[in-house]
């Protein structure tokens, strides 16, 4: 633990005193097709860029040749179906989660009246994204309508993805543009996967998180939000009560976890706005009690926003609407 802190607070000292190390960009042939990797002081990124814009993983390189996993990614992954790999960042949009109409799930009703299929967790992360722009610090990806998504989202649009990496932090933009004609409806998110427990010594009791202040619920059989036990405040990351949980109306725009102690804080930043919209959510999930992960995911409304409407946005013809976030090691 000292040693990570010690790293931490080398880099801390460089960038106070303007001795930064200048980022690195390299393409590489990793799971059958390009993968780009960004070196930036301590920390390493990897990307497969044009599957789904996915972020496969955030590392800290630490003195003896040792790293830190901050997002987790799986050696085993399986290289056929990126998609649905339990690592990195999938990238949910349009929308987040399941979408329900009348309690039959998958499906939605557009503003046309029609009642349509939506893939759960909607179809960006299965999609294929073209590289726009890319330096040695950051990297814009874009998926534009098609054919095939106007059948589940009757929409012209442009989806813009932005990743800019920093020594301890990323951030990462969503600008979604209507080129059509008709309104369009949006409440993406992301699914980040955080290596957890970071230490090997240590379990998943030894970890806690902060949720300022916020409504909790979940989702239930028919769509519906369901109001949960959790009240906000502090709670251990092995708390099974948080799992499967959505927490919204946040009273700040910072979640953190990580060690007990206190140390070693990862903050995920929300909003610009010190108290963020009522409807931006943080979900908190994984998949069993002995998961290497734990998913901390910021999304713009909790799921079924079409039905119900909370953390529905709107753009009209020929107007933007954005999404950003940020993940740091230092706030």
């Amino acid at each position: 633990m000292q040693e990570s802190l010690n790293n931490i607070s080398k880099v801390l000292a460089a960038k106070k005193f303007g001795l930064w190390l200048r980022g690195m960009l390299r393409k590489e042939t990793g799971l059958g097709q390009e993968l780009f990797k960004w070196e930036i002081g301590p920390s390493e990124f990897r990307m497969l860029p044009r599957q789904g814009a996915r972020l496969m993983s955030w590392d800290l390189r630490l003195s003896g040749n040792q790293k830190r996993s901050v997002i987790f990614w799986p050696e085993e992954a399986d290289q056929e179906n990126i998609a649905y790999v339990h690592g990195g960042n999938p990238i949910l949009f349009p929308f987040s989660a399941r979408t329900f109409h009348k309690g039959t799930i998958k499906t939605w009703k557009s503003p046309d009246g029609e009642i349509r299929e939506m893939p759960i967790h909607g179809f960006a992360r299965t999609s294929k994204f073209e590289v726009v722009s890319v330096d040695d610090s950051s990297i814009s990806m874009a998926l534009n309508s098609t054919s095939e998504t106007k059948i589940c989202y009757p929409f012209d649009f442009e989806f813009l993805v932005t990743y800019r990496f920093d020594m301890l932090a990323l951030e990462v933009e969503f600008k979604v543009s209507n080129l059509g004609e008709a309104k369009l409806p949006w409440s993406a998110g992301h699914h980040f996967y955080f290596s957890l427990p970071w230490h090997k010594q240590l379990l998943r009791e030894n970890y806690r998180i902060l949720l300022p202040g916020c409504k909790s619920v979940y989702q239930a059989e028919d769509g519906s939000l369901a109001p949960a036990e959790f009240k906000g405040g502090e709670a251990s990351m092995d708390d099974s009560t948080l799992v499967g949980r959505m927490h919204f109306r946040l009273k700040e725009n910072k979640i953190r976890f990580g060690l007990k102690s206190g140390e070693e804080d990862i903050v995920v930043v929300v909003s610009d706005a010190a108290k963020p919209l009522p409807e931006k959510t943080v979900v908190t999930w994984t998949e069993s009690g002995d998961s290497p992960f734990y998913c901390i995911e910021p999304w713009m409304g909790p799921p079924n926003s079409p039905e119900h409407k909370t953390g529905l946005h709107w753009i009209e013809p020929g107007e933007s609407d954005n999404f950003k976030i940020r993940i740091s090691l230092e706030e």
